[in-house]
C-alpha cells in the first residue's frame, strides 16, 4: 500500500490535536548513555560500534580506541526511547526506531538525520534487514509491519518525500521482535501474543503461524535461506523452529529468567543469549546440551552483538548503560555438557574493553516554588535544577533527598503549572495548555528588576519560559519590533524578548497530547532559521502563540474567601457575609489594609490614587500602620502578612470550599 510522508518535521491535521510542548534540561554534549541501551550495530570496515539509548540519542563508538575516550558523535533527533537499529549499503546508512512513533534515515558516516518516516501510529519497537536486497521492516505497538526500500529511503528530500511501502497485516497484539533472512524471503514476528507469526515479504502474505511460548517473544533470528528461527521469551525459553515442518524442533532450557538478546554466529551453529538473569550464555545449537557460561553482569542485559573484525568478539549493552566487549576465542574449547558446567565461572571474568555509560535521574520532588526540583541518580547524587532557566544550578553530592527537601521547604504555594518526566534518565519538561499560566509569581520573588514603579508586579511564569525557549523565533519580536521594520533587522532579533534564558542547546519538542507522536523538534538557538521558522509557524500551539506572538496576557487567577469578624470580638459586631473575590496573589498585609480602612472605617483611602512613587511609599506606611492595628487569622491561627491568599488556602485553610478569613483588632 502506498503512504505519503512528510519529511522529517512535517505536521498533521494541526488544528484537531492538542498540542504540548516540552524541553529537556541538558548539557550541550551528552557523552554518556542515560537509562540503558536497546540495540547495537558494528560496523567492522571502520571499527565503529552504534549505540541506541533510552536517552533518545544514538551514539557512535571508536571500537579500537583502548586507551582514549571512545566517543566519536551524537546522533540526536528522537525524542523518546530509540529501541532498535540497523546499518544498510556497506555502513554508510543507519536505520533506526524509536518510541516516539517514527523512523529514521541517518547518514552514518556524518550522523545526520536524513528523514523521517511517520507511518506508524505508536511505538516503534524493532527493525529487521534484509542486507542482499536492500530491504528494512519496522513494527512495534500499532501491531503493523511496513517494508521499506533503503534506497528510495537514502534518495528522499523536503520536495520529493513520498515512499511506497508494503504493509504485513494480521497481527493481533503488539510486536517486540523481527527477523528477516538476507535474501528478503522470509519475515518472521514475535509478539506479547506468544505466538511467531512467519510471512514471505515478495507476496505480502502470511505464511504460518508458530506455537509454543508461554509469553511475549522478545527475540529473534533467522538462518541465511530462512528455513530456521531461533526465538527468545519472556518465559525464559530460546526455541529452535523449523519452517518447513512448522514446528519447534528444539528447547533451550539456559536461563532461569526472561531472555531478550540473542545473536548467532554465521554458520548457525552456536548462539548467544542474554536478558534479565544478567549472564551471557554460548549454547551449541546442533547439540543443545553442550554450552558454556560467557560472562555474568551486574544489570539485566538488553543486547548482544557479534563482531568479526582481528578477533571475533561480543558485544554486551545492559540497563545501566555501559556497553562492554568480550573476547570469545575460548568459547568454542569450553563448550561441555550441561551436567558438567553448573558450577564452573564464566569464560570471560573481565572485559577487555568497556564503555562507561552516565547516571540517569531516578527521583525527584518539584519544590514549593515551583521553579526549582531536586533529583537524585543512579549514582545517588542530588542536584538542585531550575526549569525557568532549564540548567542545573548545584551539585550536591550523596545526601539523603527526603532530609532536603525538608530543608529546602518553603511555606509558599504556587500552583502546579509543568510535570515532569524522567524516561530518558534526564529531566524533561512538559507544558500543556490547561496548566502552563496558572502559576503567576511576584517579580521580587522570580529576582527580576521592573523599570514600572508599579509594587508586586506579578509575572505568569509559564509565560516567560515560553517566551525564552522560543525567544530566538522571529515572530516573538513581531509586537515590539512593527514600528521598527525599517531598523537593523539582526539587531532587532537579538534583542531578548524575556527576563528568563535557556541555554541555545536545550531541545524544545512539539507533540501530540497523549499519543506521544512528536509533530517537531529543535534547538532554541536554531528558531531563526529559515526551515526552523516555516516549521514552527506550522507547529505551535494557538494556545502559545496567543501569549508570546500576539502578546495576549495570560488570565490572572482569582479566590473567593469570606471576611468575617473574629469571635473574640463578641455579638456588637455586625457579621459581614459578603462573599469577596481578589487574586490568588495577594499579600495577606492587603486584606488586613482592607479591614482597617474599609470595614473598621479607619485611616485614609491610599489606594484610590494612581500609584506614582510618593503614594507607593503612602500605602507602604499606610500597610505599615493596619498591622499594627488588626491581625487576620484563618482556623484560629494568625496569619503573617506577607503570606500571599493562595498560600493560606493551601496550608492553613486545607479543606473544601471558600477560605473564611477573619479580623480581629489588635489591643494598643
Amino acid at each position: 500500500m502506498a503512504s505519503q510522508q512528510r519529511s522529517s518535521t512535517g505536521t498533521w491535521g494541526m488544528a484537531k490535536k492538542k498540542v504540548q510542548v516540552s524541553f529537556v534540561i541538558r548539557d550541550e554534549t551528552e557523552r554518556y548513555h542515560r537509562s540503558g541501551v536497546n540495540a547495537l550495530q558494528f560496523d567492522p570496515l571502520l571499527s565503529r560500534l552504534y549505540s541506541a539509548g533510552r536517552d533518545s540519542i544514538i551514539r557512535i563508538w571508536n571500537s579500537r580506541a583502548t586507551n582514549k575516550d571512545p566517543y566519536v558523535l551524537s546522533m540526536e533527533h528522537h525524542t523518546d526511547w530509540v529501541n532498535d537499529i540497523v546499518l544498510c549499503c556497506g555502513g554508510r546508512t543507519l536505520i533506526s526506531a524509536s518510541s516516539d512513533t517514527t523512523v529514521k534515515v541517518w547518514n552514518a558516516h556524518k550522523g545526520f538525520c536524513m528523514s523521517t518516516l511517520r507511518t506508524h501510529k505508536d511505538y516503534v519497537k524493532a527493525l529487521a534487514y534484509a542486507k542482499d536486497k536492500e530491504q528494512v521492516a519496522s513494527a512495534g505497538l500499532d501491531r503493523s509491519i511496513f517494508l521499506w526500500d533503503v534506497n528510495t529511503l537514502t534518495a528522499l528530500t523536503a520536495s520529493n518525500n513520498t515512499v511506497t511501502t508494503s504493509s504485513l497485516n494480521g497481527n493481533k497484539d503488539s510486536i517486540y521482535s523481527l527477523a528477516m533472512n538476507p535474501a528478503g524471503t522470509v519475515i518472521v514476528s514475535g509478539s506479547t501474543e506468544k505466538v511467531l507469526r512467519v510471512w514471505d515479504p515478495r507476496t505480502c502474505l502470511k505464511l504460518m503461524k508458530l506455537k509454543g511460548h508461554t509469553d511475549n517473544v522478545k527475540a529473534l533470528v533467522l538462518n541465511r535461506d530462512g528455513t530456521q528461527c531461533l526465538s527468545g521469551s519472556s518465559d525464559g525459553m530460546i526455541r529452535l523452529w523449523s519452517l518447513g515442518q512448522q514446528r519447534c524442533v528444539a528447547t533451550f532450557r539456559v536461563h532461569d529468567e526472561g531472555v531478550w538478546a540473542l545473536q548467532v554466529n554465521d554458520s548457525f551453529s552456536m548462539v548467544y543469549s542474554a536478558g534479565r538473569d544478567r549472564r551471557v550464555w554460548a549454547t551449541d545449537i546442533r547439540n543443545n546440551n553442550y554450552r558454556c557460561l560467557v560472562c555474568e553482569e551486574k544489570e539485566p542485559i538488553l543486547k548482544l552483538e557479534l563482531s568479526h573484525n582481528d578477533t571475533s568478539s561480543l558485544w554486551v549493552a545492559t540497563t545501566s548503560s555501559s556497553i562492554k566487549n568480550y573476547s570469545l576465542k575460548s568459547v568454542d574449547s569450553k563448550l561441555m555438557s550441561a551436567l558438567d558446567n553448573v558450577s564452573l565461572p564464566p569464560v570471560c571474568s573481565q572485559p577487555d574493553f568497556t564503555i562507561k555509560g552516565g547516571s540517569s535521574i531516578r527521583q525527584y520532588c518539584v519544590l514549593n516554588d515551583k521553579r526549582h526540583i531536586l533529583t537524585k541518580d543512579t549514582d545517588e547524587n542530588v542536584a538542585l535544577w531550575d526549569v525557568l532557566t532549564a540548567k542545573k544550578v548545584g551539585d550536591l553530592g550523596k545526601l539523603d533527598l527526603e532530609e532536603e527537601i525538608k530543608n529546602r521547604f518553603k511555606m509558599v504555594y504556587v500552583p502546579n503549572w509543568f510535570s515532569v518526566d524522567l524516561k530518558t534518565g534526564m529531566l524533561t519538561i512538559h507544558l500543556d495548555e490547561s496548566d502552563c499560566f496558572s502559576a503567576w509569581v511576584s517579580a521580587k520573588e522570580l529576582g527580576v528588576k521592573l523599570s514600572t514603579d508599579v509594587p508586586d508586579t506579578k509575572l505568569n511564569i509559564g509565560q516567560q519560559l515560553l517566551m525564552a525557549l522560543l525567544d530566538n523565533w522571529p515572530k516573538t519580536h513581531s509586537i515590539e519590533n512593527q514600528d521598527n521594520m525599517n531598523g537593523n533587522e539582526n539587531e532587532m532579533m537579538q534583542s531578548s524578548n524575556t527576563y528568563f534564558t535557556v541555554p541555545g542547546h536545550t531541545p524544545v519538542i512539539f507533540s501530540e497530547v497523549g499519543r506521544g507522536k512528536t509533530l517537531f523538534r529543535l534547538l532554541c538557538r536554531d528558531a531563526g532559521g529559515e526551515t526552523e521558522q516555516m516549521l514552527l509557524s506550522d507547529t505551535v500551539p494557538q494556545w502559545v502563540v496567543d501569549v508570546i506572538v500576539h502578546g495576549n496576557a495570560p488570565k490572572s487567577n482569582k479566590i473567593p474567601f469570606f471576611l468575617q469578624p473574629h469571635q473574640s470580638m463578641g455579638q456588637k459586631m455586625v457579621m459581614k457575609k459578603d462573599r469577596l473575590s481578589a487574586s490568588d496573589m495577594i499579600q495577606v498585609r492587603k486584606v488586613i489594609e482592607h479591614v482597617y480602612e474599609k470595614v473598621l472605617g479607619q485611616g485614609s483611602d491610599a489606594g484610590s490614587q494612581a500609584p506614582n512613587q510618593d503614594k507607593c511609599d503612602e500605602m507602604e506606611e499606610s500597610s505599615v500602620v493596619a498591622e499594627e492595628k488588626v491581625e487576620l487569622l484563618c482556623n484560629d491561627q494568625v496569619l503573617n502578612p506577607n503570606m500571599d491568599l493562595r498560600t493560606v488556602k493551601h496550608f492553613i485553610w486545607k479543606q473544601g470550599g471558600d477560605p473564611i478569613l477573619n479580623y480581629r483588632p489588635l489591643k494598643t
